[in-house]
């Protein structure tokens, strides 16, 4: 196994797990359905998951870890590259949270969507803290603790 491959599934079943746990937690408070949470996550590629039932859930836990994984595979990617990238885990951490907040929130939704960020105050400090200290720190603990060369 190539020495990135590690960390890059390393960092997805843990962020992704941290990641999904959270979601689930804020959509049960607000009192609505994991199972059509989980769905709307599966109809950003495939719209009519939707309407899937149990399958469109399947599909969009499917879904949110595959996009973990690409997050994971560009931040390993990028450290194995650069040399002393992973030295400040709190710099690289906290820097790669704000990147992927804003590709996915700016970019990716936006476009999939076609909603206009930010929704609501409190959906934004939510998505933030969530990309930053369950995504990005995380990650960078874990780059962290490899040895690219």
């Amino acid at each position: 196994m190539p020495k990135v491959l590690r960390p890059i599934v390393l960092a997805t079943l843990v962020c992704g797990t941290l990641d999904i746990a959270f979601a689930t937690l804020l959509t049960v408070l607000r009192g609505r359905p994991v199972a059509g949470m989980l769905r709307f996550v599966a109809s950003g590629p495939v719209p009519p998951a939707v309407d899937w039932g149990v399958a469109g859930a399947a599909l969009g836990l499917a879904v949110h870890y595959l996009l973990m994984a690409i997050m994971a595979a560009v931040l390993m990617l990028f450290v194995a590259r650069r040399a002393g990238a992973n030295r400040s885990v709190l710099v690289l951490g906290v820097g790669y949270g704000l990147v992927t907040w804003v590709v996915m929130n700016f970019i990716v939704v936006p476009l999939r969507f076609d909603t206009p960020f930010p929704p609501d105050p409190v959906f934004s400090a939510t998505q933030l803290f969530a990309h930053v200290v369950l995504v990005g720190l995380p990650m960078a603990l874990i780059a962290r603790r490899q040895r690219f060369e």
